[in-house]
């Protein structure tokens, strides 16, 4: 609170530079008509009476710290995370024409384990996210990524469906918790005017994984002949290439741990002001290489109330009491999201994850399957009244095709994310998210119409530029609606619904493919076109300050 004046002293005075001026109450963060994001910077749990001289809020001092070469590297690495979730989650949808002899898998089996890494995500997702919020970004990626990589290297060496299947959801689990943290983590280090086009570029390494995990499938997959026996189990080349999608994140869980920083808004907010400006140092020093500037000294705006870690202020009695007061405080976040002012963004985003989740995971993870029934059938959904494809069909040699039209499919993004880091900050995220959603919507529809490769490979390539807009600015519009105490649980819950929507949709899949596949396809463009329509309800926040 801020110090009451002492006998003699005049009660007004001028606030220190970047203290919060005393607004009235009406002033706190509302949407207003226009659907822009006011905030508020006068926050009662501010501690601002410690101390003298210059006391900067957090967005003064990210200022003060430039952008520069920290900013660089910062992207590289969670960008490398970010590639690595794309890796762990894609390899299955490259795995699959080839594992499904292997593990004999039926058409439903492969829908399970498309969808099993969906199911660790949507668990994982808003667990990490709501640890993240209590104990920091930072700690929770290095646990998260370790997962992820750890349980996928090991589902490579199994040699049953089930715990195959058991070993990708804990893997999911782990991918559930790192793509919603990283956002935050890397969103809290940036300056606003640059944060648009700065998150657009870290959403950009999605494509790097999706090609990466095109181009392992297509340089290891084919060669039948590199495979060995471990005891009685014979490692095929697909299995490899299980072990090799692991790589990525035990690598990035090392470079968290070993070289990363918390976050200095997490920071701030948990009362930790030695520790933010340490960061802001390291940030300007490396900001300001070769420059010999001396680090401009200053205080930083922090919470009194440090943030909660898991577990505190539960109850002491029963245990059956204890884990009602758990999990009335894990709930607690989404109680908060759903409740005013927050509710309308809310409501508008949960219906927006699903629908692209359920479309584009729904539809990207059978990508492979389709293009192998076009170069048979001559249309990607086979007439219920001839035999499927998949019967009667021989594993090997593996159609090294499937995996080139991967590759191409998954290069298609580099225009959508060219577009988006050019243009988030001017147009917006909201009017990107909106339009893109539509413009999918009708490229989904007439994949249902074609009936020639090239047609459909196409379209999938333009279904694949246009829908990672529209994840871009997703990913820019969702770290920006929220506070730092919620961003992470928001992010995650979110998340998690996507991931719901994703096993829906890979379920629907793998039911309908072999009968009907034009009733997926026709869903898919359906919900798109609904979370285009519902993107428009959102408010804009180009350029907004984090709070």
């Amino acid at each position: 609170m801020p110090r009451r004046a002492r006998p003699g002293e005049a009660e007004a005075r001028e606030p220190l530079l970047g203290e919060p001026r005393a607004d009235p109450p009406e002033a706190q963060e509302r949407d207003s008509e226009e659907g822009e994001i006011n905030i508020d910077r006068n926050s009662s749990n501010l501690r601002h009476d410690e101390g003298s001289g210059q006391r900067l809020t957090y967005e003064e001092a990210v200022e003060k710290a430039g952008f520069g070469l920290f900013h660089a590297l910062l992207l590289v690495v969670c960008g490398w995370a970010n590639a690595s979730d794309a890796v762990e989650i894609l390899c299955v949808s490259f795995l699959l024409p080839t594992a499904r002899c292997d593990l004999q898998l039926s058409t439903s089996d492969m829908g399970l384990l498309t969808a099993s890494i969906f199911l660790g995500m949507m668990v994982g997702g808003y667990l990490w996210g709501y640890l993240a919020d209590r104990r920091g970004r930072q700690r929770v990626l290095v646990v998260s990524l370790t997962i992820n990589g750890l349980f996928g290297g090991l589902a490579s060496i199994v040699p049953w469906f089930w715990l195959f299947l058991l070993l990708r959801f804990v893997s999911g689990v782990g991918v559930g918790g790192s793509i919603p943290v990283i956002f935050s983590y890397f969103s809290e280090f940036l300056p606003r005017l640059r944060r648009g086009a700065m998150i657009s570029s870290l959403a950009t390494f999605w494509m790097a994984g999706n090609i990466l995990a095109a181009g392992l499938a297509w340089l290891v997959i084919p060669r039948t002949q590199a495979h060995f026996r471990l005891g009685t189990l014979d490692i095929q080349s697909w299995r490899i290439f299980v072990v090799l999608c692991s790589v990525p994140s035990l690598s990035s869980a090392l470079i968290f741990k070993l070289l990363m920083p918390e976050s200095p808004k997490f920071l701030m907010e948990d009362g930790r002001e030695k520790e933010a400006l340490r960061v802001f140092r390291l940030m300007f020093e490396l900001n300001h290489w070769g420059k010999n500037e001396a680090f401009p000294v200053f205080g930083v705006l922090t919470s009194t109330t440090p943030t909660k870690e898991w577990g505190d202020g539960v109850s002491r009695g029963s245990p059956w009491q204890r884990l009602v007061s758990l999990c009335r405080m894990g709930l607690a976040p989404i109680r908060q999201l759903f409740a005013a002012p927050l509710r309308r963004r809310s409501i508008a985003l949960l219906v927006v994850f699903y629908g692209i989740s359920f479309g584009y995971y729904g539809l990207w993870m059978w990508f492979p399957e389709l293009f192998k029934r076009i170069e048979e059938g001559g249309s990607p959904c086979t007439d219920a009244s001839r035999p499927s494809p998949l019967q009667n069909q021989s594993c090997y040699p593996v159609n090294t095709a499937v995996y080139l039209e991967g590759f191409i499919v998954a290069a298609s993004n580099l225009p959508g994310n060219i577009f988006t880091i050019l243009l988030m900050d001017t147009i917006g995220g909201k009017t990107l998210l909106s339009c893109s959603l539509l413009v999918s919507s009708v490229s989904i529809f007439l994949i249902y119409v074609v009936r020639t490769k090239a047609q459909s490979l196409l379209l999938s390539c333009v279904f694949s530029g246009v829908s990672v807009i529209s994840w871009n600015a997703l990913d820019v519009v969702s770290t920006e609606l929220y506070p730092t105490q919620l961003r992470s649980s928001a992010l995650g819950f979110f998340t998690g619904v996507g991931r719901v929507a994703a096993i829906m949709g890979n379920i629907v899949f793998g039911k309908l493919v072999d009968t009907n596949c034009s009733v997926p396809i026709l869903m898919v463009s359906a919900l798109l076109l609904l979370g285009g329509m519902v993107a428009c309800l959102l408010p804009q926040t180009r350029r907004t300050e984090l709070t």
